[in-house]
């Protein structure tokens, strides 16, 4: 069952949460690799757009990044006002790109170097799978979100079409063994590497440790880029796990 507040909470996201917009953004996710910045220029406005619908309005509003890379996001976010701050633990993943972020931060979302409750709100996109120990991540997500403040948490699944990554749909026959095709073909091993920094994090398992996180409360679970009639299928077990690629998960702070 979703939670008592979720259809107040998702009323206008529901809304953008159209086939066309769906269509849109698979189509730029072919380009992560070949286009890094086509790809996260589109996934950043409908991130900000995502955040603005579930938070309200975020003119003056701090939004901590965990995992923002070398800051795609933050034009996009200066445009509705808000103050973007990323956190990236690897330099290189922080200047790939050769952008220079105003406040980016270099920092583990493991230990986040942030006061408690000092954001309006805290994101994480399509970062949990890289981390071996996601839930300290979220618990640290919560714990520098002020109180009436949102967390929100977004991450692929490792059952659904997207959870090999760059290794494509052989990570249904194991991550160990896809990995080692990938290196074969490629004569190098792929960045996501299983294990290492690619791990299954699953759609129950998310919603397992959401329902019982206690400095929060869950107001939203939904397939981050289904439309808006495709959503129920998060609470189909199964299912949910090889036909939802990415979740989202939406904490209100206490």
């Amino acid at each position: 069952m979703y939670p008592a507040t979720w259809k107040n909470t998702t009323t206008l996201l529901r809304r953008r949460a159209t086939l066309r917009r769906s269509a849109g953004l698979l189509s730029d996710f072919r380009f992560e690799q070949s286009e890094p910045a086509r790809f996260y220029g589109s996934l950043a406005r409908d991130t900000v757009e995502l955040t603005s619908d579930l938070y309200g309005a975020l003119d003056g509003a701090v939004v901590l990044d965990v995992g923002g890379g070398p800051g795609y996001f933050e034009d996009a976010f200066a445009e509705y006002g808000a103050v973007y701050v990323p956190v990236e633990p690897d330099p290189s993943e922080a200047h790939a790109a050769g952008i220079t972020s105003s406040r980016g931060l270099r920092g583990s979302g493991l230990a986040l170097p942030i006061a408690d409750g000092a954001v309006d709100v805290c994101l994480s996109s399509n970062v949990a799978e890289h981390v071996r120990d996601w839930r300290t991540m979220g618990e640290e997500m919560l714990r520098v979100t002020r109180p009436g403040g949102m967390a929100i948490l977004s991450y692929t699944l490792w059952y659904g079409p997207f959870g090999g990554h760059e290794m494509g749909l052989t990570h249904y026959i194991g991550g160990e063994r896809a990995a080692r095709r990938y290196t074969r073909r490629h004569g190098r091993p792929p960045k996501n590497l299983y294990g290492t920094s690619l791990f299954k994090v699953t759609a129950a398992d998310g919603l397992s440790w959401a329902n019982n996180v206690t400095s929060g409360e869950l107001v939203a679970a939904f397939p981050r880029y289904h439309p808006a009639w495709a959503w129920s299928m998060v609470q189909v077990p199964v299912l949910r796990e090889l036909l939802v690629s990415n979740l989202v998960l939406v904490f209100r702070k206490h």
